[in-house]
């Protein structure tokens, strides 16, 4: 029986180590926190969105880098195979708007207990709070392959083949330092530009700070760099001392980080997205005409929350104390627009111990899309958020962990030394 060593133990570790060890492989598994599942304990804001219920195919449109690499993993563990292999393992799941598929009891812990109990049942050594310092690799019959790993203690631990799942930089409080860039730079991969992704962002204008607290349902974002549009999505958002986040922002911020470092870029509200400009002028006169003898600023308390209201009195360039039978069409007409884009200066992205995921990583380049096998260390695997790999929010991100690590489980050998 070969010996599988798994390095990390989030999603991907823990898929990785799940589907080696059903395949008939001995595993073991390094974690160097205190208990498994650290920052998968805290997505979703502890509910844990798992998968995503729309067609696989659209899972791709999904994908923001490398989409194409993820074909076999995609394919080889679907996403509705995922949601199978977690209602089987007792999680009961529900789907939400979007096609967002959480535990039924919106606990992100009985998805890690789940992952826990199997391995455990399937005979896997979980060793946690053990730090691997380094890959052990050798050269073998005019290869180089990957033999092992030292840990931190200074103990070698042998081993057929690696795979490092060892997460990306964000939220470092979990344990995402950087570990698998630096195991995989030791080797000579090429590690691609890092950033923070699926992130809050900063804006320019004095009225963030005036809104913040402010959560805006149903409106739509438009992203533009001066000249064309980057990125458009319809949900919601939140306002911040700094800015803006929620979901809209964070997945627009994994398009919008790649322009950020030249230039500021301009995010346009559309705080009335169902109705088109002829409609929301007709909705804004009957506001009118309902107020015709009050002052402007006591006329518009059913277009908008209170907190926003004296924004866009102000913005709106009307004198508040203007009695309403006195504003022009130009004037309204130029409100209307307004509300169709709000328009805020983005300025750049907020850092990793806010970002969901990390943008960049190891090469796909130098990955075997098939199985997850590094090009360059034969028995080597890299999985889930190290990898060049990242996608928007609505569950995506974590099936690219579960896929790619369920894919290097499957596909990782026990052809020599016989752990």
């Amino acid at each position: 029986m070969s010996r599988i060593a798994v390095i990390g133990g989030g999603a991907a570790g823990m898929m990785a180590a799940i589907s080696a060890a059903r395949s008939g492989k001995k595993v073991i598994l390094f974690e160097k926190n205190e208990k498994l599942g650290k920052k998968l304990f805290i997505t979703g804001k502890g509910r844990c969105n798992l998968a995503n219920a729309a067609d696989t195919e659209d899972h791709f449109a999904a994908v923001v880098s490398n989409p194409k690499f993820l074909y076999s993993s995609f394919y080889t563990f679907t996403n509705w195979q995922i949601i199978d292999f977690f209602e089987e393992l007792g999680v009961k799941t529900k789907t939400e708007r979007g096609g967002r598929v959480f535990p039924a009891s919106d606990h992100s812990s009985d998805v890690i207990r789940a992952l826990d109990r199997e391995m455990r049942r399937l005979g896997v050594k979980i060793r946690l709070e053990t730090e691997v310092k380094e890959l052990m690799t050798e050269k073998i019959e005019e290869e180089k392959r990957a033999v092992g790993v030292r840990l931190r203690s200074g103990e070698i631990v042998n081993a057929d083949a690696v795979i490092v799942a060892t997460g990306g930089l964000s939220y470092p409080s979990t344990g995402s330092t950087g570990d698998g860039y630096r195991f995989a730079r030791d080797c000579g991969h090429h590690v691609t530009e890092l950033s923070p992704a699926l992130v809050p962002m900063e804006v320019k204008e004095w009225y963030a700070r005036e809104l913040m607290g402010l959560s805006l349902r149903n409106i739509k974002i438009r992203v533009t760099d001066g000249k064309k549009k980057l990125y458009e999505e319809f949900g919601e958002m939140l306002f911040t001392h700094y800015g803006v986040t929620g979901p809209v922002i964070l997945s627009a911020s994994s398009i919008a980080g790649r322009y950020l470092k030249e230039k500021p870029l301009t995010l346009h509200i559309d705080l009335k997205p169902a109705l088109d400009e002829e409609q929301l002028d007709k909705r804004v006169l009957r506001e009118f005409e309902a107020n015709h003898n009050r002052q402007f600023k006591n006329a518009v308390d059913s277009l908008f929350p209170a907190k926003l209201r004296p924004v866009m009195i102000e913005l709106s360039g009307i004198p508040e104390e203007k009695k309403v039978h006195d504003i022009t069409k130009e004037e309204r007409m130029a409100f209307v627009k307004l509300i169709k884009d709000f328009r805020m200066t983005l300025t750049g992205l907020r850092g990793y111990n806010e970002a969901i995921i990390t943008r960049g990583g190891v090469s796909v380049r130098e990955i075997d899309p098939g199985t997850m096998e590094s090009k360059l260390i034969k028995s080597l695997y890299f999985v889930g958020e190290v990898v060049d790999l990242d996608a928007v929010t609505g569950g995506y991100n974590l099936e690219i962990s579960w896929s790619t690590g369920y894919l290097a489980g499957i596909s990782a050998p026990g052809d020599f030394n016989d752990g």
